[in-house]
């Protein structure tokens, strides 16, 4: 049986400076969700948001939490198995390429001959 793949985005509401016309953190996990379940149909995963100044009371988030805070990391930062996966504007490559590591199957694309 597959495990459950957790995504993490970690951001803040407040966009970092060098990352101005792009997404927010939280519309990040939105867009990953959404571009994950497409790829992966009715495969089990969950994306959720981590806000880096305000996450919750436990210590895996904390600490990831402050790495990202104190190495002045580009948010928003894709975290998978306590790993960073992607900083910045996610690359979907690598998140794909995650899930088929773990027995994930995607959906392909076939082509249909249109007449």
């Amino acid at each position: 049986m597959k495990k459950n793949v957790e995504f993490f985005v970690y951001g803040a509401t407040i966009l970092c400076p060098s990352c101005v016309n792009m997404p927010s953190s939280k519309d990040t996990e939105g867009w990953l969700r959404a571009a994950i379940g497409r790829k992966f149909p009715d495969q089990l995963f969950s994306v959720t948001y981590i806000d880096i100044y305000s996450p919750p009371e436990d210590d895996i988030h904390l600490n990831m939490a402050h790495q990202i805070i104190e190495e002045d990391l580009f948010y928003p930062v894709v975290v998978v198995d306590n790993e960073i996966l992607t900083e910045g504007q996610p690359r979907l490559k690598k998140v794909y390429r995650y899930m088929e590591d773990n027995g994930y199957t995607p959906v392909s694309r076939k082509k249909e001959n249109v007449i």
